[in-house]
């Protein structure tokens, strides 16, 4: 007997276990994937994001396929385009799907009558995480990372946390090591037909580097770099996760993101072996604390945050930032900036930084230049492989340009100078001089970092994690000679030419 139901399976939900497929069963369903053209062409996709997403889709489909299933992968103008031609052409009398990531994903699926089943593909539905939320004024990454804690048991002794401590962060900000060790290379594979098939259909508007076998694209290659992070990077992990370097574009991160983000790997799978690694003491807790940290508790406050202010929060600019996104991020400029370099070198390459070179460096020239957060949104959503629009948005509005006004944040991550060369090796050798504000040499970050300070007065003045900053700002000697310097380079960053 012929199926007569349809899931709908969009890029990033491919696992068998999610929400609506879960339920699917090939006498009963066919499966629809539709890749839009639309997608395709709404952004300057860097090339390893566009070919891992795409790349994926169909390796999934076709393990689907060998299930049994009958699978409609189409390429359509559009997604709605895709559903109607597959209505059109199959007639099914019901068609599912799990709750999109994203709110105008949810907005179209419904638009177009297609039922959603609860998605399962985070810890914490944003049912729950409203529930959390409740009466709370503010709302902590803390408080719902030890709720997190609590309620899904991972790292706990009884009602404590293991070791005593929540929060290991302050054995986790280690000083990049000067002593040249190397850090584990990634795992690879090969590029096969389907890869070299994919990367001659991308339009020609893609960018970076092409894939190079580092990134994944099925989830038995998605659970051997599981296997790799746990058993290689995760014991060396915690320490250097703030730090940079020029040597190494991923130092001791796991670069699972990707996976966890497009479903090829569930949270529970990764969290599940950082609990078994830590008990049987082959990882310190402050490195299984740290990982844990950032999939339990930020990823997904990030997740719950971006359901609970949207639709609204897009259109934040607290700041009233309105320069344009500097030449250099899009490849029309080169920079004497060792760090911005080093770390577009690597999206470039790779299409990854990890979370302090997006933060501290991507994020901080940003912010302190005044960038426009919608731009700079849209740049790191395509640039990234593990890029999505609830990612970046409670990311870049809220953490790195404070343009939410502090709902993510309690205060700007602004910093000059100092702070890079603390957590880097990039000052060594630059052309700009970290400790000057003032002068030809003097290190873009110094100066925009005071003259931002100065700039916002208004807004940081009574903000007591910033407000002695602030009133340095203004006893500095230099500080007239300092806004008139901070002008020559933002209109040198404008043009291209810092």
């Amino acid at each position: 007997m012929s199926a007569r139901s349809t899931v709908w399976v969009l890029g990033d939900q491919l696992n068998r276990n999610l929400g609506a497929l879960q339920l699917a069963d090939p006498s009963t369903h066919k499966v629809l994937f539709v890749q839009s053209q639309a997608k395709l062409e709404s952004k300057t996709w860097h090339r390893q994001r566009a070919h891992l997403v795409i790349t994926s889709m169909r390796r999934f489909a076709a393990e689907l396929t060998a299930e049994g299933f009958e699978v409609d992968y189409r390429t359509a103008r559009t997604m709605g385009d895709g559903l109607a031609e597959h209505r059109g052409e199959h007639q099914p009398e019901h068609i599912s799907a799990t709750e999109p990531a994203s709110w105008s994903g949810r907005e179209l699926l419904l638009q177009h009558g297609v039922e959603l089943v609860r998605t399962n593909q985070f810890l914490c539905h944003p049912d729950e995480f409203e529930a959390w939320v409740g009466s709370r004024k503010s709302l902590k990454m803390e408080d719902f990372y030890r709720w997190q804690r609590r309620r899904l048991g991972y790292l706990m002794d009884g009602e404590e946390p293991a070791e005593g401590k929540w929060n290991f962060d302050s054995e986790n900000r280690e000083r990049p090591p000067k002593d040249g060790r190397s850090w584990p290379e990634p795992v690879r594979n090969e590029l096969d037909s389907l890869d070299l098939a994919v990367l001659d259909e991308l339009p020609a508007s893609c960018w970076g580097a092409p894939p190079d076998g580092t990134w994944a694209t099925s989830r038995a290659e998605a659970m051997r770099r599981l296997r790799f992070a746990i058993d290689e990077i995760l014991p060396r992990f915690g320490p250097h996760e703030d730090a940079m370097l020029s040597t190494s574009w991923h130092l001791a991160h796991t670069l699972l993101s990707p996976y966890l983000n497009l479903g090829l790997l569930h949270p529970t799978e990764v969290c599940d072996e950082i609990e078994i690694a830590y008990r049987a003491g082959l990882v310190p807790i402050a490195s299984a604390e740290g990982l844990l940290r950032q999939i339990i508790g930020w990823r997904e406050f990030v997740w719950g945050c971006y359901w609970h202010w949207m639709p609204s929060y897009r259109g934040r600019n607290e700041l009233a930032a309105n320069r344009p996104l500097p030449p250099v991020f899009v490849g029309k400029a080169s920079t004497q900036m060792r760090c911005v370099e080093s770390t577009l070198g690597a999206v470039h390459d790779h299409g990854y930084a990890h979370h302090i070179q997006r933060l501290m460096i991507l994020g901080n020239l940003c912010l302190l230049a005044g960038v426009r957060p919608g731009e700079l949104v849209e740049w790191m959503w395509a640039s990234f492989v593990d890029g999505a629009e609830w990612v970046m948005l409670p990311n870049v509005l809220g953490m790195a340009l404070y343009a939410d006004g502090g709902l993510m944040a309690t205060k700007p991550y602004a910093s000059g100078g100092a702070y890079i060369d603390k957590m880097s090796d990039y000052c060594k050798d630059c052309v700009y001089d970290r400790k000057k504000r003032t002068g030809e040499d003097a290190c873009p970050f110094t100066t925009l970092y005071w003259d931002f300070l100065a700039r916002h007065e208004d807004k940081f003045a009574r903000n007591p994690r910033v407000a002695q900053q602030v009133r340095a700002a203004h006893r500095l000697s230099d500080l007239d000679d300092v806004r008139v310097r901070a002008v020559q380079v933002l209109l040198r960053l404008d043009r291209g030419e810092l």
